[in-house]
């Protein structure tokens, strides 16, 4: 069972619509209270088993209900049912925005609760469920687009344990990816960006690779984090860790962690399976 919840306006909808075209069966704004039974109706004795089901949760819920989350959750759990919990959350200001340009009504807001207000609402009311949570996707920089593909990676992608592993390129000028469990800083390395002839092309690109693979630095830096991801990443993975997301950041994020994203994602394949990528800011 996959649990999604998160702040209105955060992109539930979108995440919930791509588990339907990943052959989940989906419900939205299940009453926690509902959740063992809805659990318990696709594996009692006559029913059709499915082994992939989701439940959309959020704070339309009563806060008496929400409280008792971490309960029902262990619940499920002792009863065998394997539960992941995917938690939406995007910034005030973007959800401000979204709001006002669609002109929807917060469900916590009303003639005496500003928006503003209510958002802030929302995040206390759930932390019941974020405390809980095993992926967390930050939509402050995602477009439903990306929002769709990366359910569908880290969901539809998973070993036969359940793990999924994301790797991400980003750059610092824009920001550190909240949702992000590892973070390494590449801006200490040679920056390409300063030799005219690559300034305009990407880690992708063979000449950049070609010019940063001649840097010992680059060889020294990569060696330690790839000893690093080895060594933890099972330890995690035995942990009954469902996702883990590793970030790597250099100034612009167009040139040094694309290239390093790229070869550890190489490595790591070998290693470990299947691994998702995402450069953000060459989307």
């Amino acid at each position: 069972m996959v649990i999604i919840s998160g702040l209105s306006g955060s992109g539930k909808s979108v995440a919930l619509h791509a588990l339907e075209d990943l052959d989940f069966y989906c419900i939205d704004n299940l009453p926690i209270g509902l959740l063992t039974a809805f659990a318990r109706e696709f594996n009692s004795p006559g029913q059709t088993p499915t082994d992939r089901v989701a439940a959309g949760i959020d704070a339309r819920n009563r806060s008496d209900q929400l409280e008792h989350f971490p309960g029902i959750l262990d619940d499920l759990r002792n009863q065998g049912i394997t539960c992941r919990i995917l938690f939406l959350t995007a910034d005030d200001a973007t959800l401000l925005k979204r709001f006002s340009e669609t002109r929807r009504k917060h469900p916590l807001s009303n003639r005496n609760t500003p928006l503003a207000d209510a958002i802030a609402s929302e995040r206390a009311l759930l932390e019941p469920i974020a405390g809980n949570a095993d992926l967390f996707i930050d939509t402050s920089r995602t477009n439903v687009h990306q929002l769709r593909e990366q359910v569908m990676q880290s969901l539809g992608r998973a070993d036969a344990a359940g793990f999924s592993l994301l790797l991400r390129s980003f750059g610092y000028k824009h920001g550190i990816p909240a949702d992000a469990d590892f973070v390494f800083d590449a801006r200490c390395l040679p920056n390409p960006h300063w030799q005219p002839d690559l300034r305009h092309r990407t880690g992708l690109d063979k000449e950049v690779s070609d010019y940063l693979e001649q840097q010992p630095m680059v060889h020294e830096y990569y060696s330690q984090i790839e000893n690093f991801l080895l060594y933890w990443i099972p330890r995690f993975k035995a942990d009954n860790r469902s996702y883990l997301s590793i970030a790597i950041g250099c100034t612009g994020g167009q040139h040094r962690s694309v290239y390093l994203i790229n070869r550890l994602a190489t490595q790591l394949r070998d290693r470990l399976g299947d691994v998702v990528t995402r450069h953000r800011e060459l989307e």
